[in-house]
């Protein structure tokens, strides 16, 4: 199953990685280790942010892919569910909405 990783990391220790030069090493070693289909860099809300997305075969690979950015960056992960267009149409929202319509 497919989630987006929303990814935000305080100034601290973020900022300090900046000033020493190991932030960039320090992102590539988890994106090597966790090997998101895609990430991206911006800043929500003022902060540092990344959204990811993480193919996830099992539940139990959850902590693999935020222990990493909860102990080098004391980020924040929040995991949301995605659907690809093909997903969406095999829900059956049809029958759905004359369940609960």
């Amino acid at each position: 199953m497919r989630f987006l990783v929303h990814i935000t990391c305080p100034l601290e220790p973020f900022n300090s990685y900046v000033r020493d030069g190991s932030a960039g090493a320090k992102i590539s070693r988890i994106l090597e280790a966790t090997k998101p289909e895609s990430i991206y860099f911006s800043a929500m809300e003022g902060l540092r942010s990344a959204v990811a997305v993480y193919d996830v075969k099992n539940e139990s690979d959850i902590p693999s892919i935020a222990e990493p950015w909860f102990l080098i960056f004391e980020a924040e992960c929040q995991f949301d569910v995605a659907m690809s267009p093909e997903d969406l149409q095999d829900a059956g929202l049809e029958d759905l909405g004359q369940k609960w319509g």
